[in-house]
């Protein structure tokens, strides 16, 4: 038996099968082998079959052992090390001028590998840099360049909606998300009310637009005449999550109606 396993900062997903017959419990921490290293991980689930397509991205290796007491407490030594690596690639940053912003630190479990993670506007030239990384902590040293998202992923905390952001506790991918999508849903246009944490459009908006595709779908659009129990009049306009119609009769009323109203479709005005 496999289990899904939630691992690294990025919040990367995967089965895992386990080195022996053990089983493990949802929500247990566990010491896994990924192509990266030795790494902490959280149990989500069985890897069923349908669990695994749902992952984009999918990373796999192998449950070592659920967490000891003594693991836990490499763990935090660990992240005391992710601590003073965060503070000493910043003063090497300062001191080689370089145009970078060192967002996070990510020492994996087995200590034979630190990884930054950073913004930049243009790439950077960072060799020297990791020369001094190398130096001070004896380790494979990585830099990773991250995007605003990224950023998100890693910091953030809470959404407006008053939840744990998305990108921080379930995504393993961005999805792309466009302002079309906001139209579509009807939702104010003003960014400051539309974005994320990370200063661009909310992923929620793009977890809505597949209902919201496919029930445009079914109605019809804009400029469309139909034939109602009401009347026969033209429709001005949708609303797609009701499934209702904003309706022109001939006789001049406007009556918003249901999609199980409209006996026929005849056509755009002038077709």
């Amino acid at each position: 038996m496999q289990y899904i396993v939630r691992h690294g900062v990025m919040r990367f997903l995967g089965p895992f099968e386990p080195t022996a017959d053990a089983r493990f419990q949802r929500n247990q921490d566990v010491v896994i082998e990924t192509e990266r290293g030795l790494e902490v991980g959280e149990v989500l689930c069985e890897a069923t079959q349908r669990a695994v397509e749902y992952i984009e991205e999918p990373t796999k290796g192998r449950i070592v052992r659920g967490m000891s007491a003594e693991d836990r407490e490499q763990l935090l030594e660990r992240q005391t090390r992710e601590d003073e690596a965060f503070h000493s690639c910043n003063n090497f940053i300062s001191e080689r001028h370089l145009q970078m912003e060192l967002v996070d630190v990510e020492n994996l479990f087995g200590g034979d590998r630190l990884i930054f993670y950073f913004l930049a506007e243009k790439r950077v030239d960072f060799r020297d840099l990791v020369k001094d990384l190398a130096r001070e902590y004896r380790t494979r040293i990585e830099m990773r360049q991250i995007g605003v998202r990224d950023e998100a992923k890693l910091l953030a905390d809470y959404g407006d909606c008053g939840k744990p952001v998305c990108c921080n506790s379930h995504m393993a991918v961005m999805p792309p998300v466009s302002m079309k999508m906001a139209k579509l849903q009807k939702s104010t246009l003003d960014p400051s009310k539309i974005s994320g944490r990370c200063g661009r459009l909310k992923c929620c908006l793009r977890f809505e637009q597949d209902v919201y595709e496919e029930f445009q779908r079914e109605l019809p659009t804009p400029g469309t005449r139909i034939v109602t129990s009401k009347g026969q009049g033209r429709v001005l306009g949708q609303e797609i999550l009701a499934r209702k119609l904003m309706v022109e009769f001939e006789d001049g009323r406007r009556l918003v109606i249901g999609l199980d109203e409209v006996l026929s479709v005849m056509g755009s005005k002038g077709s």
